[in-house]
C-alpha cells in the first residue's frame, strides 16, 4: 500500500466514496454492525475476520465500489496500526516485565500488608489501578485473579466485595487512560493532545473507579454472595523467584511514562511556544513512543535485573511478550479499517449534518454512538475506534481540552453494559464461578456505572475547562 500523508488522509476523509443518501447510509451502518455481531456471536468467527467482512458489507450496502471500500479499509488499518501499534507493543513488553519479575506481586503484597479489613476493597482498586496502567485488561485479570481469590478466602470476604473493586480499577484504566489501545486510537483519530487527555482522564477515572468499585461492591456482595472457587486459584508468578524488585522502584517504573507525558502537557501549557527550546525538548521526552520506550529500558534494570534475570532471560521475556498481542494488534487495526470505511462512506459527514440541528451536546452524542457500537459488537476497543472516527469531524473547531474530553466521552461509552458478546464478560464469569445472571448483576452493572459516571464527569469538566 502506498504511503499516505496526513494531509492526503484528511482530504480522503472529506470526500465520500459513495453518494448514498442518509437513509441508505443508515441502513449500511446497521447492516455492517449486524454482520459483525452475527459473525462473532453466532458463528464464533475471530473479530479480525468479522471486521473485514463487516466493512465490505458496509461499503457494498452504501453503494461504494468494492475497490474503493477495500482501499478505505486498508488505509484505516494501516494508519491505525502505524499510530498505535508500536505503543501497544511497548506497553506489552513493560507489562510482561512487571509480571514476570514479581513486581506486580510486590505491589500487591505491600499494599495488602498495610491495609486493614475495612480498607481492603479500597486497596484492591488501588492495586488494580497501578497494575492496570501499562497492561491490557485481559492480562490484568489473569494477574489479579489469584490475589482476589486468595484475599477473599483468607479474609473470609464475599468474593464480590474484593473482586468488583479490582475489576473496576482495571476497566477504568482500559477505557479512559492511555497508553491503552482504545484511548490511544481515539486520540489519534480526533487529533487530541495525549497529555491533556491523560490528565483529564485521571480526574474522571478516580471517582468512576471509587463509585463502581468499593462503593458498588457493597451492593454486589448482597446480590451475589459466593465463595471463591478453589479450582481457579493458580500459582503466582513470583513464587518461583528467589528475589524480586522493591515496591518503590516498581511503582516508580510503572508511573515513569505517565509522568513524562504529563510533564510534556504541563510544559505545553506553561511555555506555550512551540519554538522554545524547553518545549521542543519536552515534546520529544513526553511523546508516547519515547516515554514508553524509556520505561521499557529502565524496567529491564529496575525490574528484570532486580529479580536476578540474566540478559538472556530479559531478552526471552521481551520476546514472549510480543506474541500474545498479535491478535490485539489485528483487531485494533481492523477496527481502524472499519472506522475508515464508515468515514469514507460519508457516515461521519452524515452525523455532522444531522446532529447540527440537534439540541444535544457533542460530548453526549459521542458517548451515545460509542454505547451503541459497544452494545452491538461487545468490544470496547472497536467501539472506541469506530465512534472516534465518526465524531472526529465534530472536533475540528474544539479547544484542546474539549477535544480531549471528546476522547474520554467515547472511552466512557465504550464500557457501557458488557454482556454476552464481550469476551471480558465470559472471562469474569468463569474466573469467579458465576452463572450468566450473576455476572449480569455484578460485572455488567459495574461496567455501566463506570460508563455513566464517566460521561457525567466529562460533561461537568466541559463546564469548567
Amino acid at each position: 500500500m502506498p504511503h499516505l500523508s496526513a494531509e492526503m488522509l484528511a482530504a480522503d476523509a472529506t470526500t465520500p466514496i459513495t453518494t448514498a443518501g442518509h437513509t441508505q447510509l443508515g441502513i449500511a451502518v446497521l447492516a455492517g454492525i449486524a454482520v459483525i455481531v452475527l459473525l462473532i456471536t453466532k458463528f464464533k468467527l475471530h473479530a479480525f475476520l468479522s471486521l473485514i467482512i463487516g466493512s465490505l458489507v458496509l461499503g457494498a450496502v452504501a453503494g461504494a465500489p468494492l475497490d474503493k471500500a477495500i482501499a478505505s479499509f486498508s488505509t484505516g488499518l494501516g494508519t491505525t496500526v502505524a499510530g498505535t501499534g508500536v505503543l501497544i507493543a511497548l506497553g506489552a513488553v513493560l507489562g510482561k516485565l512487571l509480571a514476570d519479575s514479581g513486581g506486580a506481586d510486590q505491589i500487591v503484597d505491600t499494599i495488602l500488608a498495610k491495609a486493614g479489613r475495612r480498607a481492603m476493597p479500597w486497596a484492591m482498586v488501588l492495586i488494580a489501578g497501578i497494575i492496570g496502567l501499562p497492561i491490557f485488561f485481559e492480562v490484568g485479570i489473569v494477574l489479579l485473579i489469584p490475589v482476589v481469590l486468595l484475599v477473599a478466602k483468607r479474609g473470609n470476604f464475599s468474593l464480590m466485595r474484593i473482586g468488583i473493586p479490582a475489576l473496576a480499577g482495571l476497566s477504568v484504566m482500559h477505557g479512559l487512560i492511555p497508553p491503552h489501545p482504545g484511548p490511544l486510537a481515539a486520540i489519534d483519530a480526533v487529533k487530541a493532545n495525549l497529555g491533556v487527555t491523560l490528565a483529564l482522564g485521571v480526574v474522571i477515572a478516580i471517582p468512576a473507579a471509587i463509585i463502581a468499585g468499593p462503593l458498588f461492591s457493597r451492593y454486589a456482595a448482597r446480590w451475589v454472595d459466593i465463595a471463591p472457587p478453589e479450582k481457579m486459584i493458580p500459582q503466582r508468578t513470583s513464587d518461583d523467584l528467589q528475589k524480586r524488585p522493591g515496591f518503590g522502584i516498581t511503582v516508580a517504573t510503572v508511573l515513569l511514562p505517565v509522568v513524562m507525558m504529563l510533564a510534556k502537557a504541563l510544559v505545553d501549557v506553561v511555555v506555550d511556544n512551540p519554538a522554545h527550546t524547553v518545549q521542543r525538548i519536552f515534546d520529544v521526552v513526553g511523546s508516547p513512543l519515547i516515554a514508553l520506550l524509556t520505561a521499557v529500558v529502565v524496567a529491564m534494570f529496575t525490574l528484570g535485573r532486580a529479580a536476578g534475570f540474566t540478559r538472556g532471560r530479559i531478552a526471552s521475556t521481551v520476546e514472549s511478550s510480543l506474541g500474545p498481542i498479535a491478535g490485539v494488534l489485528l483487531i485494533v487495526g481492523a477496527g481502524g479499517g472499519f472506522k475508515q470505511t464508515l468515514v469514507d462512506s460519508g457516515v461521519g459527514q452524515m452525523i455532522l449534518e444531522i446532529s447540527k440541528d440537534w439540541n444535544i451536546s457533542t460530548l453526549l452524542l459521542a458517548w451515545l454512538i460509542a454505547v451503541t457500537i459497544r452494545l452491538a459488537t461487545g468490544s470496547a476497543t472497536v467501539a472506541t475506534i469506530s465512534a472516534a472516527g465518526l465524531v472526529a469531524p465534530l472536533a475540528a473547531d474544539m479547544s484542546t481540552t474539549h477535544s480531549a474530553l471528546l476522547v474520554l466521552a467515547v472511552g466512557a461509552g465504550s464500557l457501557f453494559f458488557s454482556h454476552v458478546n464481550d469476551a471480558g464478560f465470559w472471562m469474569v464469569k468463569e474466573y469467579f464461578g458465576m452463572d450468566v445472571g450473576q455476572t449480569l448483576k455484578t460485572w455488567s452493572v459495574m461496567e455501566t456505572l463506570i460508563s455513566v459516571v464517566g460521561i457525567v464527569g466529562v460533561l461537568l469538566l466541559s463546564l469548567v475547562v
